[in-house]
């Protein structure tokens, strides 16, 4: 895992509530829930850059620092890091705002990191093979 910070690297991609549907049978979020919230905000951002559609084709090491809980609000946070004729990578983050069933939200415990990992997206065509794309959508995002 890269050197993290105490606040986020990036900018807020997607932010939604952890909902009792997430979970396993211990009440904590499912680890591929969170995974499938981090593809859908680099997704997102790999299309605005890509100006099309664009595929996931690799996600590095990930680790699971601390639990998801029910009512927990997870941010994910997105950086791009490079950028290639086809393809980008994007520095995904995620971080959560604890629920404020479990504990008042103060310094203490406002927003703690859980996991993070690059993931590299493909501009892809309408037949799924891969494309080269503009760059004038990156400036905005850069490195």
């Amino acid at each position: 895992m890269a050197n993290h910070t105490e606040f986020p690297v990036g900018e807020l991609l997607l932010r939604t509530y952890a909902k009792p549907s997430d979970t396993n049978a211990n009440g904590d979020i499912f680890g591929g829930w969170i995974m499938s919230q981090m593809d859908i905000a680099g997704g997102m951002l790999a299309i605005e850059i890509t100006g099309g559609r664009a595929v996931t084709i690799a996600v590095d090491a990930m680790k699971f620092i601390k639990p998801v809980k029910t009512g927990d609000i997870v941010c994910c946070f997105g950086k791009v890091t490079r950028v290639g004729n086809t393809s980008i990578t994007i520095r995904l983050e995620v971080w959560v705002k604890p629920s404020l069933r479990e504990a008042p939200i103060d310094k203490e415990n406002a927003l703690y990191l859980v996991t993070e990992a690059s993931y590299t997206y493909v501009a892809v065509d309408q037949e799924g093979r891969k494309r080269q794309f503009p760059k004038p959508a990156l400036r905005q995002h850069e490195q």
